[in-house]
């Protein structure tokens, strides 16, 4: 008895949904074409934006008085977006705990690079300690292909000798200056070699 009375509450709920749904159809139709109206400009003014950023970073030109201005977290972002303008996928990655990488980058010829800011005041020197933690973590820890430490300051003479050494690449002001204001890409500026193409899978040797 119970069980017919359910379904009897059932079918009638049903048939109550029912006619609401085909006296409200207009109303739900001018809802539904209201939210795609809605979705569509936001995904147009996301692109725009995108497109905006995208043309913003290919021309983008820092000096270095601009670069002195920024905080180490500004200096930060502001390397992961040089190398985006240079081609690369990138992303900043410092925080406490990163293992000295504070951008990682991708380029589609070389592989990935890790670069590790060190903002200081006008003068400051950047010793070798920077140079051999860099080295132990690039590529076991991030894998990397090239190690980059990049200060608007200068590096001690043992920091440079110890990181040509150990192929732990360097940019100091100059360097930084052609790189972010004069806009030569770094990857040209270090001369940082393309990598090998993998030979295909199952193809012998020549």
């Amino acid at each position: 008895m119970i069980v017919l009375v359910l379904l009897v509450w059932l079918v009638q709920a049903a048939a109550v949904l029912g006619r609401l749904l085909v006296a409200g159809w207009p109303i739900l139709a001018a809802l539904m074409a209201g939210a795609l109206v809605v979705g569509a400009l936001r995904l147009r003014r996301r692109v725009a934006a995108d497109r905006r950023r995208a043309e913003h970073l290919a021309r983008l030109r820092l000096t270095l008085t601009e670069i002195d201005a920024l905080d180490d977290q500004q200096f930060e972002f502001a390397l992961r977006d040089l190398m985006i303008r240079d081609g690369c996928t990138a992303r900043q990655v410092g925080q406490q705990g990163d293992q000295a990488a504070d951008v990682i980058a991708e380029d589609p010829l070389r592989g990935r690079i890790v670069l590790q800011a060190k903002h200081t005041k006008v003068g400051g020197k950047v010793g070798s300690q920077v140079m051999y933690q860099v080295n132990g973590t690039a590529g076991p820890v991030h894998g990397a292909r090239f190690a980059v430490v990049v200060t608007n300051g200068s590096f001690t003479r043992d920091a440079k000798a110890w990181g040509e050494k150990h192929h732990v690449h360097w940019v100091d002001r100059d360097r930084l200056r052609l790189w972010a204001e004069h806009g030569t890409p770094l990857p040209d500026l270090l001369r940082l070699p393309v990598a090998a193409r993998r030979r295909t899978l199952g193809r012998k040797a020549a």
